[in-house]
């Protein structure tokens, strides 16, 4: 009987999946037990995917590889600093930022949408979201109602709404429910703010319910729910943790807002690739229950440029690779794997008799290319700019930097060798006396002290080049800062007298780079070459040949590497690439010869 009741479910679920083609307003309200469509009990079966993590040419292609495999909705988190990266210019139009776009798309295919904008979203995303630019206030606090954070929530939830307000379900637009915040239970107790937050959608248009997402743990629950919202567990997969829902509030549906097929990687660990045992035994419970869920995630993507966050359990600061493939049921160029299709195969038994899921769309093509001899190009050294003095170091964000790196400079005055010790060091420094580099600090590994040593000169001349990983996404310490946090500290001894030069990184900064090979042997260097191509594709770019840095292909980021792996390449969509030359950039925090890359159809 209770198969029969969950195929007469799904028999309506897909029934209404298709009837959003006539875009024609619906209703989407919350019963006490079931979200109701048109007056009806609907069960979602959700994807999620991020459309900042994918090439806005292969969003068709992931939801429909989504809905090949049974899903009827599609979640999406906003990444709030992708589209307000400089403060009070919004952009949801270049790139993949149009999210008016994705949501369209999705209802093309005959997809709902649940929407989640934040403002913070954790997503193993850069600051979990948040603009960078509110660090520029020393005593900011966010997540709450803190009037200097509130007033550019205020902005960001202005602008998004007027992009999506018109896509609601209410408005025959495929969105069916917003989420308001994120995971707020597990880092804060401000009722007033989640309540001011639901105001401010209310007052700019969003119409249809919302929904909160939390542990499935009553103190969670109790800080992180508001009234009259759904309630998302993260996970939901038993009966305890749907009864510890139903406890915080009786009388609207809950569901299992994240379900997790797949894991997240931090630099220097093995790949997480949880077994397909457990997702499949939870994702059966939830069918043979008739509960909704949404896979996280269902395709991750790619933290392009320097969008990857970190996390602060461990060891202190573990901060995300540049793959979000997330051993994801679809994987990070956009492939079925082993797990997509012991999914498909259990959520289309489940399907009345006679119904098919939709055809696996075609694989898109892959490419390769031999090795690639690069050659030097030109190193920081070269285009250091204008100094900022400082009589004591300060944070990126204190001297409006965003990303990147950015060189410390200072003469020894008083001790000139021994215990130098960085409070704070934000996140990876190498260390140089009088042009010769002298070892390096990894904030990961909790080193902030090296030995300086003794110089017959007689005012030796301390460099620090500190780049800023990705910035905290969960928890308690999301105010990360980076750079130097605090002081530089010689023997006990503060140093004072500093020159700072910015190195963002940005577009604006490369194309300013011009061939030098004044300081070759210096760490700190550029590589560049090209490789010729007949026809484009997807490839990963290795560069298990070189020790730490970033790349770009045709002055795009494709992110940051890092010879202590797991991943030793780099996702590069065929959009980025061209047919004829292609040029590829490598700077190597390290390295001071060139070395080869090469193309590859897989991650590995």
């Amino acid at each position: 009987m209770k198969k029969l009741l969950l195929t007469t479910c799904l028999a309506v679920s897909c029934f209404m999946a298709q009837a959003q083609a006539d875009r024609k307003p619906h209703t989407f309200a919350l019963s006490k037990s079931d979200f109701l469509l048109d007056g009806k009990p609907y069960q979602l079966i959700s994807g999620e995917m991020h459309p900042a993590r994918i090439p806005k040419e292969y969003w068709r292609h992931r939801i429909q590889m989504a809905k090949a495999m049974g899903c009827n909705t599609i979640a999406a988190y906003i990444f709030w600093n992708y589209h307000e990266s400089t403060e009070g210019t919004f952009d949801f139009k270049t790139e993949n930022r149009n999210i008016a776009e994705f949501v369209k798309i999705c209802q093309e295919e005959n997809m709902w949408v649940l929407f989640r904008p934040g403002p913070y979203v954790c997503a193993e995303w850069e600051f979990g979201g948040l603009p960078p630019y509110l660090l520029r206030i020393p005593d900011i606090k966010v997540r709450c109602l803190d009037p200097r954070y509130m007033a550019a929530v205020e902005r960001y939830v202005k602008a998004l709404a007027n992009e999506v307000k018109s896509l609601q379900v209410t408005n025959g637009g495929p969105i069916l429910m917003v989420q308001v915040e994120n995971e707020y239970g597990s880092f804060g107790n401000d009722k007033n703010y989640l309540l001011r937050l639901k105001e401010l959608w209310d007052q700019n248009g969003i119409n249809v319910p919302y929904y909160t997402a939390d542990g499935p743990t009553a103190y969670m629950l109790e800080a992180g729910s508001i009234p009259g919202a759904a309630i998302g567990l993260d996970s939901g997969g038993s009966d305890a943790d749907f009864a510890a829902a139903a406890r915080q509030n009786p009388d609207v549906p809950s569901f299992s807002s994240e379900s997790y097929p797949g894991w997240l990687t931090h630099w220097g660990e093995k790949w997480a690739r949880p077994g397909i045992d457990g997702i499949v035994k939870e994702i059966k419970y939830l069918l043979d229950n008739k509960k909704s869920f949404n896979f996280y995630v269902i395709h991750g993507g790619t933290n392009f440029g320097f969008t990857a966050g970190a996390n602060s359990g461990g060891k202190g600061y573990e901060p995300d690779l540049t793959s979000y493939d997330y051993d994801a049921p679809i994987n990070e160029n956009g492939d079925t794997t082993a797990k997509y299709n012991a999914l498909r195969n259990l959520i289309g038994s489940y399907l009345p008799k006679g119904k098919k899921l939709p055809k696996i769309p075609a694989a898109i093509p892959t490419i390769t290319f031999p090795d690639v001899q690069l050659q030097p190009y030109t190193s920081i050294w070269e285009h250091l700019p204008q100094a900022i003095p400082s009589v004591q170091p300060k944070t990126f964000e204190a001297y409006g930097q965003d990303y990147g790196f950015m060189v410390y400079k200072t003469k020894l005055i008083g001790h000139k060798s021994g215990k130098l010790t960085i409070t704070d060091l934000h996140d990876y420094a190498t260390v140089y006396l009088n042009g010769k580099y002298i070892g390096k600090l990894d904030r990961r590994l909790g080193e902030n002290t090296i030995s300086i040593p003794k110089s017959d000169v007689k005012d030796p001349v301390l460099e620090i080049l500190v780049e800023g990983m990705g910035r905290i996404n969960f928890a308690q310490y999301l105010i990360d800062r980076k750079g130097i946090t605090d002081r530089v500290v010689l023997n006990g001894m503060t140093l004072m007298n500093w020159e700072v030069y910015g190195l963002p990184m940005n577009d604006a900064f490369i194309h300013t780079l011009k061939a030098s090979q004044a300081a070759a042997d210096k760490p700190g260097q550029y590589f560049k070459g090209s490789f010729q191509l007949a026809k484009t594709g997807d490839t990963f770019i290795d560069v298990s040949a070189y020790k730490k840095g970033i790349v770009w292909v045709n002055g795009h980021n494709l992110g940051r590497f890092w010879e202590i792996g797991p991943q030793k390449r780099l996702y590069c969509p065929a959009s980025w690439l061209k047919n004829g030359e292609n040029e590829v950039l490598i700077f190597d925090l390290h390295q001071t010869t060139a070395a080869t890359i090469s193309g590859h159809r897989t991650m590995e």
